[in-house]
């Protein structure tokens, strides 16, 4: 009898702790889907401010139309793009060539001092901030997420389950030195 009690105790012990590990994996990876969905939703932010910024200088800088083309065709990019590896991809496409546009008010004073554009500029700056907090909290979270799976005991309930790793949102090799921009 004392056997049979303590079989079961083990047994009721092994299946709390199955389903603690189980319920830690679906909460992170849930955590890791949020956490793009907020990433996903400040690049589309972004995305939405570049025709009013492209209109704005547009007025002042006509014949910058190869730059101007550089941004909406990036941004295009940017909004097609699905998961981590193509938006970090686009999304730095996109990063360089708006420093191309705000490249462009140091060469037109009149576009630098105009309300729109500044307005739109801190806009833009702040979305900047949002998406790379975005970012950081994106990786961190794929990070606890792939180690737990990759972690004993909790990777035998991983493969059982089908988790499967998640990729960080890296930025391409050439995003991550100085940018020059020329004229």
């Amino acid at each position: 009898m004392l056997i049979l009690l303590v079989l079961i105790i083990i047994v009721v012990v092994l299946v709390i702790i199955f389903v603690v590990m189980y319920n830690g994996l679906v909460a992170l990876k849930n955590k890791v889907e949020a956490a793009w969905a907020q990433i996903d939703v400040q690049l589309t932010r972004r995305s939405d401010l570049i025709p009013n910024l492209v209109e704005t200088v547009k007025g002042y800088a006509a014949h910058e139309r190869e730059t101007l083309d550089a941004v909406i065709q990036a941004r295009n990019m940017a909004q097609a793009a699905s998961g981590p590896a193509e938006a970090a991809a686009a999304d730095n496409v996109l990063t360089g060539a708006l420093k191309s546009v705000f490249a462009l008010s140091e060469a037109y004073p009149d576009l630098k001092a105009n309300q729109n554009f500044l307005a739109l500029q801190e806009e833009l700056t702040g979305t900047e901030d949002k998406i790379a907090y975005s970012r950081q909290f994106y990786n961190d979270t794929v990070n606890k997420y792939n180690t737990k799976i990759q972690s004993l005991p909790s990777n035998i309930i991983a493969g059982m389950f089908h988790f499967t790793e998640r990729e960080y949102f890296e930025a391409a090799g050439e995003a991550r030195g100085p940018v020059s921009v020329q004229f």
